[in-house]
């Protein structure tokens, strides 16, 4: 699935372009979507490609996940995918791969096969940090928590969402912050809170502040305003507002996307009194992000 897209993974991708190089070969990643195990994702398909790319590979292919899909037998995967369509001459895998109908297919069957198909393979052992797998699972319960230090370890960058800009109430612009409302595309996303976030639009590297929540404050001032997107539903949660402005830039960007990648957590969500201590408070929050990138 490679999703995360994390240490373990970096490192077999990248062994992938080396061997392809070496070879003369072409890098080739294949991966699904929907999620076979229906789990929330911690990158959006589009994410995925994105970081898989940089890595070197060539070509990725996506296999639609669907009930037909689901019932290939792993002998099958094999020879009619793996063999057959893709031409593989070198396959690399991690020691618990699964795959197949019923998750039947492992190392050891990938193996006996790789004789009868003459392709190579190349095993590559899980990735223990302090003793923990390095696993989606695993990660996603850490950014779902908050921790996100530990996550960045384990998928060797920033915790980021990628996400759409859609059209807010402009509230925040009237409060002198004018903030791009993001749409994320995937489900797994920080607690609720405020953040200093590095902005990548375009291949560039901005700053800003991030804001996660349920705006508690203009619910309870009676403020109308749009709705958050798609994200929130899809956790069992109240809907989600993702908002951040970025320093020092003006342009038009509904409908581009956005990679926000978070620094530090400043500080909890709050329900302030007025619409006016809410806007007090963020200027404090930003003049302290501020303060934190001049300093690092």
């Amino acid at each position: 699935m490679f999703d995360g897209v994390h240490r373990g993974h970096v490192h077999i991708l990248r062994s992938v372009a080396r061997m392809a190089k070496r070879t003369n070969g072409t890098a080739m990643a294949l991966t699904f979507d929907p999620h076979p195990q229906r789990e929330n994702n911690i990158y959006s398909l589009e994410h995925r490609l994105r970081l898989i790319d940089k890595l070197g590979i060539e070509v990725c292919i996506v296999i639609n996940f669907n009930q037909t899909f689901s019932r290939v037998l792993a002998e099958d995967f094999v020879s009619k995918i793996l063999v057959k369509k893709i031409g593989a001459a070198y396959i690399c895998v991690g020691d618990n791969f699964r795959f197949g109908r019923g998750a039947k297919g492992d190392f050891a069957l990938i193996n006996r096969l790789s004789r009868l198909y003459n392709y190579k393979l190349k095993i590559f052992k899980v990735i223990k940090i302090n003793g923990q797998p390095v696993s989606s699972t695993y990660i996603r319960k850490l950014i779902i928590k908050g921790n996100l230090k530990d996550a960045q370890r384990l998928l060797t960058r920033p915790v980021s969402i990628l996400g759409t800009v859609i059209k807010g109430s402009s509230l925040a612009r009237k409060l002198g912050f004018p903030t791009a409302n993001i749409d994320p595309h995937h489900e797994v996303i920080p607690p609720s809170g405020v953040y200093a976030v590095r902005i990548i639009f375009n291949q560039r590297k901005l700053k800003g502040i991030c804001y996660i929540g349920t705006k508690p404050t203009l619910k309870a001032q009676g403020t109308r305003y749009l709705p958050a997107g798609r994200q929130g539903k899809a956790q069992g949660e109240k809907e989600k507002h993702n908002e951040v402005y970025i320093f020092n830039f003006n342009q038009n960007i509904y409908d581009k996307y956005l990679e926000i990648q978070f620094v530090k957590r400043i500080r909890d969500e709050q329900k302030f009194a007025s619409i006016q201590a809410l806007a007090e408070q963020v200027k404090k929050d930003v003049f302290l992000v501020k303060r934190l990138f001049s300093h690092h």
